[in-house]
C-alpha cells in the first residue's frame, strides 16, 4: 500500500475522543479495529445488497499510534468476491488536529459473508 492516503473520500472519518484511549492517551487498538470493521461493513452491505457479517480479519498490522484528538480516516476497497463472501482491504490513516500531514496507522483484510433473514449464507447477486 502507498505512503499517501487514497485519493478519494474515506468510508468513515472520525475524531478520536478521551473515552477511546488508554491512560497514556493512545487510542485502543480494538476501537480502531471496530472503525475498520464498520467501514468494511458498509462496502460489504452495499455490494451484497443486504446484510453481510464479518467472518475473519486477516493480517492486522498496527504501524503507528493514534492519539486523542486525531482525525482518523478509514478507506475500504472490495478486492475479491466469491459466491457468498467478499474480501475487503481496509487501511486507517491519522491526521493530527492542526496539521495536514497524514500517516497510515493500521491495515487489514476483512472477510464478510452475505446472509439471509435466517442468518444463513446467501449468494451475492
Amino acid at each position: 500500500m502507498a505512503d499517501l492516503p487514497p485519493d478519494r473520500q474515506p468510508a468513515i472519518r472520525v475524531t478520536t475522543m478521551p473515552a477511546d484511549a488508554n491512560p497514556y492517551g493512545d487510542i485502543f487498538g480494538g476501537w480502531l479495529m471496530s472503525q475498520m470493521d464498520m467501514a468494511a461493513g458498509l462496502v460489504a452491505a452495499r455490494h451484497a445488497k443486504g446484510r453481510a457479517v464479518t467472518i475473519a480479519v486477516e493480517g492486522m498490522k498496527f504501524h503507528a499510534p493514534v492519539a486523542i484528538g486525531d482525525e482518523v480516516s478509514v478507506y475500504a476497497d472490495l478486492v475479491a468476491v466469491g459466491r457468498t463472501s467478499m474480501t475487503i482491504e481496509v487501511e486507517a490513516w491519522r491526521r493530527g488536529r492542526h496539521v495536514e500531514e497524514q500517516c497510515r496507522v493500521t491495515q487489514a483484510k476483512f472477510v464478510f459473508v452475505a446472509i439471509d433473514d435466517a442468518r444463513r449464507p446467501r449468494p451475492i447477486s
